[in-house]
């Protein structure tokens, strides 16, 4: 059976979990995208590395047009593709997300109007087309966050006190991106959360979720994710009703949110797909299921079992070391996994020592992450802290 999997990067979600996985189900994989060279490099170790195939991926006629025989699923795990891959999915007659959900959770500015019709939630919300003067927006809530419409993870995300402080940044921005459509909103205050769902198109189930620590403003950077298997269920329900007026209920899903003092759960984004930097890969090892697995089974066209058996009395915790300033990485541990006062840790970089790199101010800033499974969660902590104080990054400028 033939899977075609459209990516833009190679990531760990896809050398360490997708690709292994579909090796277990017997597929045969496909790689499309438009970034051969980093992909044929990635998978250098692997003993049956994947077909690539040069894609311009974010179209999706040209993804169709790639497809050349009756494959048995489409599926990506990038946020920048669900929509491609959906539409592809649904052309072959395959199982898949909902193309229309999919560009609902991309385009934040969506996800806001979509919520609003519902009558589940109203954030003011406006946006921003290039070159175009943010004082023609009336009524801005300020202080406001500012991030780009289609945009991922922290970046280009930023707090803004006052309309000159919004126009300064979104030129800044709109200079690095040109035509990109900027998402000016009301700021949410509250406990940042996240909800991982897992679904087959009938039925959908909570595996769990994460508290989440981010940076002062103006910036969001997450600095670390501690996990929770199940917030309390008001909130939880909040959180489903409002992803059923999206429409997402299909395959991996990665919902972050704020919880404020009266208990309103309220959406920041949606990403459709399983969550990233290695936290999937947690995932599988906390709950102790095929995670990766049931995610392709059901592009498959498989219904999830009624129960996953996913175990319980396991927790994590993971600390990330982020990079002050701008340079050259000249030193920085060795990835390792180890068992330590029975905690399973791992360290995993995500920079190389000798790559020079600006300083973002996003998760791009990311030197590494320290990671640590077990029963005690004030342990997993203890042992994270110890780690990064005991060990040394250098930047040289």
């Amino acid at each position: 059976m033939r899977l075609y999997l459209l990516a833009l990067n190679p990531t760990d979600s896809v050398t360490e979990g997708f690709l292994p996985a579909a090796a277990r189900l017997g597929l045969d994989v496909i790689v499309l995208t438009d970034s051969v060279d980093a992909h044929r490099e990635a998978y250098k170790g692997f003993s049956q590395p994947p077909e690539l195939r040069h894609c311009a991926v974010r179209d999706f006629r040209e993804v169709i047009s790639e497809i050349s025989r009756q494959p048995a699923a489409v599926f990506t795990n990038s946020d920048h593709l669900q929509t491609q891959a959906a539409l592809a999915a649904q052309y072959f007659g395959l199982p898949g997300k909902d193309w229309r959900a999919a560009y609902r959770a991309k385009n934040k500015a969506e996800t806001r109007r979509c919520l609003t019709a519902a009558g589940l939630d109203t954030v003011w919300a406006a946006e921003l087309a290039q070159g175009q003067d943010p004082a023609t927006l009336t009524d801005i809530p300020f202080p406001c966050v500012v991030k780009p419409r289609e945009g991922v993870a922290s970046e280009d995300v930023v707090l803004v006190e006052d309309l000159a402080a919004l126009t300064q940044f979104a030129a800044e921005v709109q200079e690095r991106r040109p035509g990109a459509v900027l998402l000016v909103e009301e700021f949410l205050a509250g406990d940042l959360r996240t909800l991982e769902t897992l679904g087959d198109g009938t039925s959908r189930q909570v595996i769990g979720g994460f508290r989440t620590a981010i940076s002062e403003p103006p910036e969001f950077i997450e600095l670390s994710l501690e996990f929770v298997g199940a917030h309390p269920q008001a909130v939880t329900d909040q959180v489903l009703t409002q992803l059923d007026a999206l429409g997402v209920g299909f395959g991996a899903c990665h919902t972050e949110f704020v919880v404020q003092a009266d208990g309103r759960a309220r959406l920041i984004e949606v990403n459709y797909r399983a969550i990233g930097d290695r936290m999937d890969l947690a995932l599988e090892q906390i709950l102790g299921i095929p995670y990766f697995e049931h995610v392709l089974r059901v592009h498959l066209g498989e219904p999830l079992p009624a129960d996953l058996g996913a175990r319980t009395g396991q927790t994590s915790y993971s600390l990330y070391i982020c990079a002050d300033r701008a340079g050259t990485l000249t030193a920085a541990p060795e990835p390792f996994d180890r068992v330590v006062d029975g905690i399973a840790l791992s360290y995993r970089s995500f920079r190389e020592v000798g790559a020079e790199h600006p300083y973002y101010r996003t998760n791009r800033d990311y030197l590494g992450v320290i990671q640590g499974i077990g029963p005690d969660q004030a342990a997993l902590q203890r042992i994270a802290e110890e780690f990064v104080r005991d060990q040394v990054w250098e930047i040289s400028e």
